[in-house]
């Protein structure tokens, strides 16, 4: 199994020691370390139990693929690869079928029906459900709602995963490794966003931000990061 980097949002985002984005996140030491426990928790237990480690990342493959972050897929994929190689081909052709730009979804309430979206129900063609097994078949299923559906994300969607032998624990495991793969996603994207806009020189050929207050909008991204 590949030994992660140190840290991988920072590696998702392209971060590297000494860059401002560096300093910034090193301010948020807590949330840091929670994030990348995070990481370790649902993509890299020590005891996987029913919910194994293929899976695990064929999920983080499918879900990077969703949000067409290059960089996350190829990470995850290279993790899928030193566990079941054979399923990157089948889970890349998965992601690409399923590959919608979302979200949609019905609103449940009433005053904000005018507002839902109808788009992709997507589940895998028989080919595809048959490379990947029932299994996993179904987890991707769930994702993809997750992610490009979460409206429509109800009790009665679980009964997919049940018939498909997910045990509780796993279905819960499963929810959660999707939602922190949104958020570390999310995240990583929007610091690479930073990174790649930096801050005008003045007419004297110095950072006005450095005698500035940042401006809300990034000031609100770097004290959630």
């Amino acid at each position: 199994m590949s030994t992660p980097p140190a840290d991988i949002i920072d590696l998702l985002a392209g971060i590297r020691p000494g860059d401002a984005l560096d300093t910034v996140r090193s301010g948020r030491p807590q949330a840091r370390e929670n994030a990348q426990r995070s990481f370790e928790a649902l993509l890299e237990p020590a005891v996987p139990g029913d919910f194994s480690l293929a899976e695990r990342y064929a999920v983080a493959v499918f879900v990077s693929s969703l949000h067409d972050f290059a960089a996350a897929t190829e990470f995850y994929g290279d993790l899928l690869g030193d566990e079941a190689a054979d399923l990157i081909p089948v889970v890349t052709e998965a992601a690409a079928a399923a590959s919608a730009p979302g979200p949609f979804g019905q609103y449940r309430e009433p005053g904000l029906a005018a507002e839902s979206t109808d788009g992709t129900r997507w589940s895998p063609e028989a080919g595809v459900a048959e490379a990947l097994g029932i299994r996993l078949s179904a987890a991707l299923a769930h994702a993809h709602l997750l992610v490009v559906r979460p409206r429509e994300a109800r009790p009665e969607a679980l009964h997919s995963l049940v018939d498909a032998g997910w045990t509780p624990d796993a279905i819960v495991s499963l929810s959660q490794l999707v939602a922190f793969l949104t958020f570390q996603l999310r995240l990583a994207w929007g610091l690479r966003v930073l990174a790649a806009a930096p801050a005008p020189l003045d007419a004297h050929g110095s950072d006005p931000a450095a005698h500035a207050t940042p401006p809300p909008a990034r000031a609100s991204l770097a004290e959630g990061v």
